[in-house]
């Protein structure tokens, strides 16, 4: 696929795709846009400059593999798909209906062009990560695996069992990134079960750490760029991200960690993330 090198291009990608979220989640009368808004500008540099991938050959051996262990956030990775090429875009407005291969969460078995695995129950996405990354490392594969977790899933044990696995099989094809909004759907991930700091506990199991502001394209790009030169050791990106981002009356706002848009309110997202296309 053809490689995005420019921000604003890449910004303006990012803002596609929070809009098809809006409009998704508004057609569906469900879903979570807080944690997909937060990631869309991260999704939007891995689909359209990171990752090797080819919207026409989904299965070919040697992509880069993207794996949302916060499956929830499902409509972002959905919307990057579509504008990608997976598949038609249209089909986007299909979200949680019955049917549908756009599920509420990924599902492989729906046979989506573009889901790699299925996720959803949250914590399983890195040890799953770590064995795709294993497997490309046995192959002598070049392919890169790279998966995106919530700061609130890190909560979860068994994070830490894989986060302790991937340094010992020393997983440099690995690049984990964690969606730093500091909120879940009860409240401040400090206050439900405080995981920080994240990066010196990463950093203690033996991973490569960067701290990067996760709506700077410019400092995206060069976190993965970073992450490419490290041996040895896998890479984790913490992202420091707003929940909500570009929909001014979700952001850090809690409540619509999995709340969908109606009405007026549908009306005021759009607006305000048109504006910014038009900048």
């Amino acid at each position: 696929m053809n490689k995005i090198s420019s921000i604003k291009d890449l910004e303006e990608k990012a803002n596609l795709i929070r809009l098809s979220i809006i409009d998704m989640l508004n057609k569906a009368g469900s879903g979570h846009p807080g944690g997909s808004l937060s990631i869309a500008d991260i999704i939007a540099v891995l689909y359209f400059n990171e990752m090797n991938h080819d919207p026409s050959r989904p299965h070919w051996e040697n992509r880069d593999r993207m794996i949302l262990s916060k499956g929830h956030a499902c409509p972002a990775l959905y919307a990057a798909l579509a504008e990608s090429g997976y598949f038609e875009k249209s089909e986007l407005a299909t979200l949680r209906r019955m049917g549908s291969r756009l599920q509420g969460h990924p599902g492989r078995d729906k046979k989506l062009p573009g889901i790699e695995v299925s996720t959803g129950s949250l914590g399983h996405g890195l040890s799953i990560a770590n064995g795709v990354a294993i497997a490309g490392k046995m192959d002598k594969a070049d392919f890169r695996v790279y998966c995106i977790m919530g700061d609130g899933e890190i909560e979860e044990g068994q994070i830490w069992e894989a986060a302790m696995t991937a340094p010992h099989y020393k997983l440099d094809n690995l690049c984990a990134i964690v969606d730093n909004n500091d909120l879940q759907i009860d409240g401040h991930v400090s206050e439900v079960m405080n995981p920080y700091p994240i990066d010196s506990k990463f950093e203690s199991f033996g991973w490569n750490v960067i701290n990067i502001n996760g709506h700077d394209i410019e400092a995206i790009l060069n976190a993965f760029a970073d992450a490419k030169k490290v041996t040895g050791k896998p890479t984790v990106i913490v992202a420091k991200t707003i929940k909500g981002k570009g929909v001014s009356f979700m952001e850090n706002e809690a409540c619509w960690h999995g709340k969908a848009p109606s009405g007026e309110l549908t009306e005021c997202a759009v607006d305000e993330l048109k504006a910014c296309l038009e900048d």
